[in-house]
């Protein structure tokens, strides 16, 4: 089984996280909308599979390395969500009857090496996410989670562009 792929440090606690209706609504996106941990993690297996057909084991490996992070992320994000006064489903904040989550937002790309473009371009759109509800938000405990998952989101990155340069023996 592939190891999580993600840095070395712990992650703050939500345990103290009281009901704050201003973070709630700038990390929810984070959770289940087209640039989010739900989505992040239903793209890399699905391209994982695919890494996998092809005979690209290691590759594969590292994608479901990286998916375990995010599911991690998700976990983290329902707990913070839960502690902030809402319940973590699966949809855009605030939850309405039309904004449910779909599968629809992942990259379903043909070629692999698109799938690792995609997968380049998810995790800027991710670390660009996070940086800007840093920007907003005041809870220092929220902000302290928010920066821990962007320095797993920048591994994640290093990584892809790694081995998407190998892959295309640059």
């Amino acid at each position: 089984m592939p190891k999580p792929i993600c840095v070395d440090l712990p992650y703050p606690t939500t345990e103290d996280v009281c009901a704050d209706a201003y973070s709630l609504r700038i990390i929810s996106p984070a959770y289940a909308s087209p640039e989010s941990e739900l989505n992040a993690i239903l793209q890399y297996i699905y391209h994982s599979f695919n890494f996998e057909r092809k005979g690209y084991k290691e590759i594969a490996d590292s994608l479901v390395g990286i998916a375990l992070t995010e599911m991690h992320h998700l976990d983290i994000l329902g707990s913070l969500i839960l502690a902030l006064g809402a319940p973590p489903v699966y949809a855009q904040y605030p939850a309405t009857g039309f904004n449910f989550y779909s599968a629809k937002y992942v990259a379903y790309s043909r070629t692999l090496e698109n799938m690792l473009e995609d997968d380049i371009i998810g995790e800027r759109h991710a670390i660009a996410g996070y940086e800007k509800m840093l920007k907003c938000l005041k809870n220092e405990q929220v902000k302290a989670i928010v920066a821990r998952i962007v320095l797993d989101e920048k591994l994640h990155l290093q990584t892809l562009e790694t081995i998407l340069k190998n892959f295309k023996g640059c």
